[in-house]
């Protein structure tokens, strides 16, 4: 079954609404796990939703709690989530940073005592649309396999950075240092398929093809440049755990039950987000033109294979997005029995 975006939009803010978050809060959260969706981000999306709700029911996710604001200095401050729904928690600080940099030049937050918050594309995406460079980082349960080590430590933790485009929707980059987030090996799972080589190790660090096997994810770079990836995952530690304060490397709670994370647990999550005024480096009508060059000529590099397209990052999900747009988004039996459709 599929439903118009708008639609989707409508029922997940009164979910989210029926199960205790303030009015404000689940419409920002409805927004970002939509969003999602919509630009094909499934593993992020909607169908995190019913888990979200248990995590609510069982006392890991306070639903009814607000934000805390701190300011640090002119451009930095930190955000405590107490808590609550990370997708709102994260917008808001977001927020923050982007007011901070109206003023400064720059705004940088962390966000403490957070949650699992979805897409990282949702937030820096947040800046990007106010004429501003926006960055968004988070920490994660540890899925990375370390180069040359048996076991994984640092978690799969995305980079994301997005940039206003002349004449289309913002650039943006929002990339887990591995081939497949561990939400995308879940849903290789459910859908009894086989996982690609190099995405993924058992126990011992071997690499595996069977997601029901898969206790740790293989870094980008393969064989012989593994470190790159698992220098990603280590770079957003720095900014998301240890700038928030917040439990790294192998002490990040785990996100599901059949991974020993208990959903009545809290799990004291990190994220960071910043935004950079363009207008106080380069005029920002010039920059935005010149990012809509560089895409183009990208683009339109000779293909290696005339069947596919050459695209800049972020090409993909603007394309699902408009297509989801015409088409409606898919549900799940379990999406529709909780949206009482």
């Amino acid at each position: 079954m599929r439903i118009p975006f708008d639609e989707l939009l409508e029922r997940t803010r009164t979910l989210f609404e029926e199960n205790g978050l303030q009015p404000e809060y689940a419409k920002i959260t409805a927004e970002a796990i939509c969003t999602a969706s919509l630009r094909g981000t499934d593993s992020h999306g909607i169908r995190l939703i019913p888990h979200y709700i248990r995590a609510i029911k069982a006392g890991r996710i306070e639903a009814g709690v607000s934000f805390d604001f701190r300011k640090t200095s002119l451009s930095t401050g930190i955000l405590d989530a107490r808590h609550g729904m990370a997708h709102a928690a994260v917008a808001r600080a977001m927020d923050y940073a982007t007011e901070l940099a109206a003023e400064a030049g720059s705004g940088f937050v962390a966000v403490k005592n957070s949650n699992h918050c979805g897409a990282m594309a949702y937030y820096a995406l947040r800046a990007a649309e106010k004429g501003m460079i926006g960055l968004a980082f988070t920490n994660a349960t540890a899925k990375v396999k370390v180069f040359n080590a048996t076991r994984p430590f640092f978690g799969i933790n995305p980079l994301c950075v997005a940039a206003p485009m002349e004449g289309e929707e913002p650039f943006c980059y929002d990339a887990a240092p591995t081939v497949m987030s561990n939400n995308k090996v879940k849903m290789v799972a459910e859908a009894g398929q086989e996982l690609p080589e190099w995405v993924a190790a058992d126990k011992a660090g071997k690499m595996t093809r069977d997601p029901a096997l898969s206790k740790m994810l293989l870094p980008l770079g393969g064989e012989l440049g593994g470190y790159k990836g698992y220098g990603m995952a280590m770079v957003a530690d720095i900014f998301s755990s240890l700038l928030s304060g917040m439990p790294n490397g192998l002490q990040v709670s785990s996100m599901y039950p059949s991974d020993g994370g208990d959903l009545d647990k809290k799990r004291y999550l990190g994220q960071f987000v910043g935004a950079i005024r363009i207008d106080l480096f380069e005029e920002a009508s010039v920059f935005k033109e010149r990012m809509r060059k560089t895409a183009e000529e990208v683009r339109n590099l000779n293909r290696e294979d005339p069947e596919r397209e050459v695209m800049i990052p972020g090409d993909p999900e603007k394309k699902v997005a408009e297509k989801r747009r015409r088409e409606g988004i898919e549900l799940s039996g379990e999406l529709q029995d909780l949206f009482g459709i």
